[in-house]
């Protein structure tokens, strides 16, 4: 019997390639990577707390405090010197002319009166930080005054000072 040999290739005939896997070894050894991967993470991953403390927020007393719903029998008005400043950075900003009066009760007029320069700087500090685009918020009228009485408690106490009217506002 004679052996058969090899065909032998055609010039023009491509090569047979090694057989080193191709395009499924590839795709293998990419899925295999990403389990490996995927299960180092997993077992070597912290464990989560059983048991995790939550801090309860119980709300504070509200910030806001009203003002008086009707005149206390030794209410008093005691009524600080104008007050005016420019409002906005621009050398031709506008101005806020206002006028406001500080409640307390009896004993608390000349601990207010004795106070005035500190008030009038207290609330100028606060004035001068807003913007002309905050006159524009209906809300801002009420922060405005909420503000302006925390900063005459600052100064005069909770006890001296019942809040702030404002009796006069213009902006120009």
């Amino acid at each position: 019997m004679a052996k058969k040999s090899k065909p032998e290739p055609e010039e023009g005939a491509p090569e047979e390639e090694a057989k080193s896997g191709g395009m499924m070894g590839t795709i293998l050894l990419v899925v295999a990577a990403l389990a490996g991967s995927f299960g180092a993470n997993y077992m070597f991953a912290p464990s989560a707390p059983g048991h995790v403390e939550v801090a309860e927020c119980t709300p504070a007393d509200p910030v806001d405090k009203p003002l008086p719903k009707r005149a206390k029998v030794d209410q008093e008005f005691v009524e600080l010197e104008e007050i005016l400043i420019t409002i906005g950075s621009s050398p031709s900003s506008r101005y806020l002319k206002m006028n406001v009066s500080v409640v307390t009760d009896k004993d608390g007029i000349d601990a207010i009166k004795s106070a005035e320069p500190i008030l009038i700087d207290a609330f100028l500090n606060y004035l001068r930080s807003v913007e002309l685009s905050d006159f524009e918020d209906p809300a801002f009228y009420n922060n405005m005054r909420q503000q302006l009485s925390r900063r005459s408690e600052l100064v005069v106490g909770a006890d001296a000072s019942d809040g702030v009217l404002i009796t006069e506002f213009l902006l120009r």
